[in-house]
């Protein structure tokens, strides 16, 4: 496979994150040819890219900004920078290392779908990549870059960092522009979708971080050859984030279709003290959890992944080595989705905390006969019917762990404690 490096090629150079050194090494150079190429041949580009939306959903990036083109002004674009899926940290290194990439990207954006007015919705709990976002839009501001002529094309693009509160919920699109507007943090009813009724009631894209990082490198290299560094279907790089029991944690670029077994083992230096590899979480804490012999050889992608019964999602890797208590990460994990449900529909705000409360008496070896079952009962019950998907981001790990390690929930039962203590 391409071992190309599209996103953080050049993130250790000195001084990469100001305008001046970004300038230097060649940033902010397509502007012109995106202006150059117009609409129609940039989306065409994108959808030869096979650029899907680095999100969590996999959306194809192309497709998405058609929905926009023959809709009315004024148009926005949204950037979502909400990071709140634990087990996921990738966004966080483009902020901070690579923040004028983003910004490219914004601009590229808005220049091709005709949009004056872009935001940045940044999770509240990043306050230094906020401020080097800020720092950054100020730069471009300063260079004519955004603002009412940009780069003396006569176009305008007003660029907005948004902090959010803290919400994990405003990590939904949806969500995220009811927040955006001042409004409390709930998803909406969808249709409409954004592209047609967004932000202010008006045609709204919105687009990931690394997503929109990675149109400069399509509008300057072509769409071919952004999907020739992954493999059909699944275009470019993506960042992969690897936590857990690992020896060398963190955010590493491979191409798309990058085994996930060498990722861990080749790429992240193995399991923590040497130790055997009892799961993993291939897409951040909300995908369905996989045992060892079902990541050989498994290719990173949207497609491969769903075939082998998990998502890819957000690329977080969670590696969990032998002697977990696999109940007691479950209760972790939905101590946070209970805390997290934003409470408008009765699935998610009746469910989740008793699935929680379930798990939870299991684990402190007050589980009952049947408790197995009922939690599986209530999860059915969660998954696809509500109407953003936190319901079912809480329901797949509890049906996946239960699947994968029904073993240990009935020996917490039938033991009456946890046998991992």
């Amino acid at each position: 496979m391409k071992m190309v490096k599209i996103l953080t090629d050049k993130i250790n150079t000195p001084d990469y994150h100001t305008i001046d050194v970004y300038l230097k090494e060649g940033g902010y150079s397509t502007i012109e040819k995106a202006i150059e190429m117009g609409q129609e041949k940039v989306i065409a580009e994108l959808k030869t890219s096979n650029l899907r939306g680095r999100g969590g959903a996999g959306f194809p990036t192309g497709m998405k900004w058609s929905f926009i083109t023959n809709q009315a002004f004024p148009r926005y674009l949204t950037v979502n920078a909400d990071e709140g899926e634990p087990g996921t940290f990738k966004d966080r290194l483009i902020m901070t290392k690579n923040p004028h990439l983003l910004i490219e990207g914004i601009i590229l954006t808005c220049l091709t779908l005709e949009i004056e007015t872009a935001y940045i919705y940044i999770r509240g709990e990043f306050v230094k990549e906020a401020q080097i976002l800020e720092a950054a839009i100020a730069e471009a501001y300063e260079k004519g870059l955004l603002g009412d002529d940009v780069k003396n094309t006569g176009k305008k693009v007003a660029l907005f960092v948004h902090r959010g509160a803290g919400a994990y919920v405003c990590g939904e699109e949806t969500a995220l522009i009811n927040s955006l507007e001042g409004k409390k943090g709930q998803p909406r009813l969808k249709p409409p979708f954004p592209a047609v009724v967004g932000l202010f009631n008006k045609p709204t894209i919105v687009n990931n971080v690394e997503t929109i990082a990675n149109i400069p490198f399509i509008i300057k290299n072509g769409g071919q050859a952004f999907a020739d560094v992954g493999v059909e279907r699944n275009g470019g790089t993506r960042l992969v984030g690897v936590s857990g029991h690992i020896k060398k944690p963190g955010v590493y670029e491979l191409p798309m279709g990058f085994p996930l077994d060498k990722v861990i083992y080749d790429i992240a230096g193995g399991i923590l003290d040497d130790k055997k590899l009892k799961a993993v979480i291939p897409g951040g804490s909300s995908t369905p959890v996989l045992k060892p012999n079902e990541i050989k050889d498994l290719p990173m992608d949207y497609d491969s992944i769903a075939k082998a019964g998990s998502q890819l999602g957000s690329a977080g890797v969670i590696v969990i080595s032998e002697g977990t208590c696999m109940v007691n990460l479950l209760a972790t994990l939905e101590k946070f989705y209970a805390h997290e449900s934003c409470g408008q529909c009765t699935p998610c705000r009746e469910g989740v905390p008793w699935v929680r409360d379930l798990v939870v008496r299991i684990e402190n070896g007050e589980g009952r006969p049947g408790d197995i079952d009922k939690i599986l009962d209530i999860c059915d019950n969660m998954e696809g019917t509500t109407i953003c998907p936190l319901a079912t981001a809480a329901a797949w790990p509890a049906q996946s762990f239960i699947k994968q390690f029904r073993n240990e929930f009935e020996a917490h039962i039938n033991q009456h404690k946890c046998p991992f203590n």
